[in-house]
């Protein structure tokens, strides 16, 4: 079978990894597959910022906790890497763009034998000043909101389970 539709098949959210740094390389190819989806109209209002210091995403991590009132033991699954999908907050298109890109994010880790896992919360709190002062450290433009950011590493313990599919798919001729 097609490797492209064996990876959508066998893809499953990981959260746990290994502390095993995932290479600049594999962190280049996949913002080069977010960069490659596709964008309402094409116009491409987003940034990808890929952070691969885990002390500071940790910060990010410990900011969100703090703004959403979650205990301090919020760690965003302690990735290698994170990569924040932000977008102009003006933009029509914004959320649909990313998550357009967060598909091509989660294909080419799984391309890349790598873990990844959808990290929503910072969606719910990106313009909390403790939250927006880390993502300006990160050079996230103040006019973007986060719709979304991949938790990525090296897959660690047992293999997901298979993925139970309970969604329905209709053709009608």
């Amino acid at each position: 079978m097609n490797t492209l539709i064996d990876f959508i098949k066998q893809r499953r959210s990981c959260r746990a990894f290994t502390t095993e740094a995932v290479s600049e390389n594999d962190v280049q190819t996949i913002l080069e597959c977010a960069l490659a989806a596709p964008s309402g109209m094409g116009k491409q209002t987003w940034q990808f910022t890929a952070v691969t210091d885990t002390a500071k995403i940790q910060k990010l991590a410990k900011a969100v906790a703090a703004a959403l009132g979650r205990d301090s033991g919020y760690t965003m699954y302690d990735p290698a890497v994170l990569i924040i999908t932000s977008n102009d907050k003006e933009s029509r298109f914004r959320e649909v763009d990313n998550a357009c890109a967060m598909e091509n994010i989660y294909l080419a880790s799984e391309a890349l034998g790598l873990g990844c896992v959808w990290i929503n919360q910072i969606n719910d709190c990106f313009d909390n000043e403790g939250v927006r002062s880390v993502l300006r450290e990160f050079g996230v433009p103040d006019n973007h909101g986060v719709y979304g950011a991949a938790a990525i590493g090296y897959k660690a313990g047992a293999e997901p389970r298979a993925k139970t599919i309970i969604g329905k798919a209709v053709i009608v001729k």
